[in-house]
């Protein structure tokens, strides 16, 4: 077991010995930051200071060859291929799919996206660190009980029906696609968002450890999970060799944010969801005895009239929405869908593209247009086949060595201020995003995944006319998403 960071602690005290600890040169903090292990920087030139809000919006689980077969998009020169390969050397012509795979036989299936599916699927030359990327037939699926044909043949390398996303083609054509955006972590969803507010899935500010994988029992995820939960951890080796109680003690973004008097919100499905990144943090949950004892989250963020993390969303029950119409919008801001509205394959009923449509367009339709930067990016690979292979960090001594860094998923950046029809080949990861919005607040550096990456800047072009906003046009099946009443469902814990 790993010991985790004490409880009790003041996130500015919190904040301060962090950094202390990740900077050589304690004493010499100043403007201009410091050096370090980590890299740690201070930034004094935001390089985007017409944005004034940023909201990330979290889908789950696709890579830009499943997701993005868009004509324009590869008119314009966004790479996608529509094959792929096997581990027999074979080519495998990517067979079209559904993205609500629930109830749509013989499509209902789930891949396994684990840190193990992605050893398979990459399939690492350990001499140059590189992904032969032929790996993807190995990977392993789970049919839904019932199911009827399924899987499909070659299950791994199918692309969705096109009609099934076209809002998610219209924003990429009219703003900016990302073409090398990488997931940070080489795993799936639980350390994919922690990943997201923090950079890291470390179980301390120093530990060399990263939590690799979603829970390995039943019930919930983070501080107020059942005292028997654990979570996989992976050395810098890239073995998985020990397992710990999934709370965490180290910074957030979140952390900065309030030390310098930014707002911030992060909807959610529910408190203990493996989507929920803030419940694994102790000092952010706050729980109502001390880990593994229990039961909720009750820390500031959580409690009081006006609760920094919401829970319980979905379409027909969304804050951000009300908080968009009443001028209350965060200066930053995480949107993480329930099952049903997310893209998860056996998970999702088809809405995730209206759900993030509906944010889409309430923001540009609203005041909040002129200064706002939306991020639209997915959690992770979920197991479908990509052909772009990452950089794998892999020497045992460097900065995320045996976990960093993790398969494409697609990113679309909205923005007034986005170049239009922009296709960026810059290579971005999440440390992206946290970087991007350091930059945008002034921020200091978390020193994570954010310290080595770029800031999107390449994204916007802050001397352009500001784009007017084109309402995106909603899917077909809108109306019936938006009247789904049933209550937030969480995804399964793969």
């Amino acid at each position: 077991m790993v010991s985790r960071g004490r409880s009790g602690m003041s996130r500015a005290a919190l904040l301060c010995i962090s950094i202390l600890l990740l900077c050589s040169c304690a004493f010499l903090l100043s403007l201009n930051g410091c050096s370090g292990s980590k890299g740690v920087t201070f930034t004094t030139t935001p390089p985007l200071p017409t944005i004034q809000h940023v909201v990330i919006i979290f889908q789950e689980n696709r890579t830009p060859d499943n997701l993005f077969q868009d004509p324009v998009l590869i008119g314009r020169g966004a790479d996608m291929q529509n094959y792929g390969v096997n581990s027999l050397g074979a080519k495998i012509p990517l067979s079209p799919i559904d993205l609500g795979t629930v109830g749509s036989n013989p499509q209902n299936y789930d891949l396994s996206h684990t840190h193990g599916a992605f050893v398979a699927m990459c399939d690492l030359n350990s001499s140059t660190n590189v992904c032969a990327m032929d790996g993807a037939d190995k990977i392993i699926y789970t049919c839904q009980k019932g199911a009827t044909g399924c899987p499909p043949p070659n299950p791994q390398f199918m692309y969705v029906n096109p009609a099934d996303v076209q809002p998610y083609f219209q924003m990429a054509e009219q703003y900016t696609f990302a073409d090398r955006m990488f997931q940070t972590n080489q795993g799936p969803s639980f350390p994919a968002h922690q990943f997201i507010i923090s950079g890291t899935s470390a179980p301390t500010a120093t530990s060399d450890l990263f939590a690799s994988g979603n829970m390995v029992g039943p019930g919930a995820a983070g501080c107020a999970a059942p005292p028997t939960q654990l979570v996989e951890l992976i050395d810098p080796t890239g073995s998985e060799s020990s397992t710990m109680y999934p709370c965490f003690e180290h910074p957030t973004l979140t952390d900065l944010l309030d030390a310098a008097s930014i707002t911030w919100r992060y909807y959610a499905p529910s408190a203990g969801s493996i989507w929920t990144a803030p419940n694994a943090i102790q000092h952010m949950c706050g729980p109502n005895a001390t880990p593994p004892n229990a039961t909720e989250c009750v820390g500031s963020d959580w409690t009081g009239t006006s609760p920094k993390v919401v829970l319980n969303q979905t379409q027909s029950n969304a804050q951000i929405l009300s908080d968009i119409a009443n001028n209350q919008l965060a200066q930053v801001s995480w949107v993480i869908p329930d099952g049903s509205d997310s893209d998860h394959a056996s998970s999702n009923n088809g809405c995730g593209p209206s759900w993030v449509t509906s944010v889409v367009n309430a923001i540009g339709n609203s005041s909040y247009w002129s200064n706002t930067a939306i991020v639209v990016t997915w959690d992770d690979w979920g197991g479908w086949y990509d052909h772009v292979a990452p950089t794998v960090v892999n020497n045992g001594t460097s900065w995320g060595s045996g976990y960093v860094y993790g398969f494409r998923v697609p990113m679309i950046v909205i923005s007034p201020y986005a170049k239009p029809g922009y296709i960026s080949h810059v290579t971005h990861d999440f440390g992206s995003i946290l970087k991007f919005i350091e930059s945008t607040f002034h921020l200091p550096s978390l020193g994570y995944a954010d310290a080595p990456a770029d800031n999107l800047s390449d994204f916007f072009n802050l001397s352009q006319t500001a784009t007017k906003f084109q309402t995106i046009t909603p899917p077909p099946n809108d109306a019936q998403c938006k009247g789904d009443s049933s209550p937030a469902t969480d995804p399964d814990d793969d």
